[in-house]
Order: C-alpha cells, then sequence, then structure tokens
C-alpha cells in the first residue's frame, strides 16, 4: 500500500510539474526554443513509476495544457508514445539509457509521424509528413539528457533515494 501511495504521490507531482512549467521553462537553440519539461517528466516517470503511469502522466499533462490553452493537440500523440516507448523498454532492461532511447524514438520519429495526420485533419496545417521529426527530436533529446542526468544524481544521493518511489 506504501508503494502505490507513493507513487500516486509522484505522479501527481509529475503532472504538476508538467502542467505549471512546461511551456516556462526552454533552452534556445538557434532561432527555436525547445520545451524539455515532458520529456524530463516522461524518463523520470518510466525509470521510478512505469509504462502504465508514464502514459497517464503524459496524457494528464498534455490534457490540463490544452484546457488550460498552453499546449496543442500534438502534444497527446509525442508524450504519450514517448512515455510508453520509454516506460516500456526500462521495464525489459533496468537500463536508464533505455528509457532515455525509448523517449527520443518514441516521441521524436513515431511521435512526429503520428502527428502529422493530427496536424492534417484536425489542426488544418499542411505539412510534409516529416516537418514535424526535428523539432520533436530537439526537445527530446535535452529533456531525455536532462531527465538523465537528474537520475544519476539522485542514485547518488542516498538520503533521497529512500524517499523515491521503487518498481
Amino acid at each position: 500500500m506504501i508503494g502505490s501511495t507513493r507513487k500516486l504521490t509522484f505522479s501527481a507531482l509529475f503532472i504538476a510539474i508538467g502542467t505549471l512549467a512546461g511551456h516556462l521553462i526552454y533552452i534556445p537553440i538557434g532561432v527555436s526554443k525547445v520545451f524539455p519539461v515532458q520529456h524530463t517528466i516522461n524518463v523520470l516517470s518510466a525509470v521510478f513509476l512505469g509504462p502504465g503511469y508514464g502514459v497517464f502522466n503524459a496524457f494528464a499533462i498534455s490534457l490540463l495544457r490544452n484546457l488550460f490553452g498552453t499546449g496543442s493537440l500534438l502534444a497527446f500523440p509525442g508524450s504519450m508514445i514517448g512515455a510508453l516507448l520509454a516506460g516500456y523498454l526500462f521495464k525489459l532492461t533496468k537500463r536508464k539509457l533505455f528509457a532515455v532511447f525509448g523517449e527520443v524514438f518514441g516521441t521524436g520519429i513515431i511521435g512526429a509521424l503520428v502527428s502529422f495526420p493530427i496536424a492534417n485533419l484536425f489542426l488544418g496545417q499542411n505539412v510534409a509528413a516529416f516537418f514535424f521529426i526535428v523539432p520533436f527530436l530537439m526537445s527530446t533529446v535535452c529533456g531525455s539528457i536532462i531527465a538523465y542526468i537528474i537520475v544519476i544524481l539522485l542514485e547518488k544521493n542516498r538520503a533521497i533515494t529512500k524517499y523515491l518511489p521503487m518498481r
């Protein structure tokens, strides 16, 4: 029971951070801005909570950001596919780098390709099929690297490790 309560608490914390900071924290790369918070949360959820919580967190953050007017419909496929693949690969291998790879490939490639028909059908954007790959990859690579660093630092801090939910 304590484990599930701890997981729900961390899940709520991740959702709150993703909803509130998802559009505020950015990294300027060239002429564009990269918003890495969602991708960071996807990897952290994959490692500490598992694929089910990861997908739910991604869905909840995307939904809340759309309701508050700070997100777009394209957040759903990218974040949820990335979270699922990150969680699944980490569950299979127990290796943090596989969670990072799952997030990058799931969001940056698969999520970007799934966003193409959504952009055309629901948003009225006439774009090429591969249009979203570069921006999605830039964002997910930055966020995934940040998450990897956070996980490494948390593992080294034994005082904090006892509070983290273990899968």
